[in-house]
């Protein structure tokens, strides 16, 4: 790994398909440089020949995570988790009218 690389660590996020909270409490530290990537010609999508950039370790805490991020040198930021927001409603409010419709 080279130095100069950056790292992130932050709690992923859930996916859209999913309705709970399963794995989002866990840290994870990952690459945030996003050079050398590649145009595949064939099916349009983005690559990189470094593998590193697809590597994702996961930590309980975060805590754990900076321990870690300390110990092997690498210089990392931490993205705190942003506060969700929940609306509470039932089934039956999808049906209703909406007043400037």
């Amino acid at each position: 790994m080279k130095n100069k690389e950056k790292f992130l660590i932050f709690q992923p996020a859930k996916s859209a398909m999913q309705s709970g909270l399963f794995n989002t409490n866990k840290w994870c530290l990952s690459n945030c440089e996003m050079q050398e990537s590649y145009l595949s010609s064939k099916f349009c999508w983005n690559g990189s020949s470094n593998p590193e950039k697809k590597i994702k370790i996961f930590f309980k805490t975060l805590d754990e995570a900076k321990k870690f991020a300390e110990k092997k040198n690498i210089s990392f930021e931490i993205v705190l988790p942003g506060k969700r927001k929940i609306l509470k409603k039932s089934y039956s409010q999808n049906f209703f009218r909406k007043k400037n419709a």
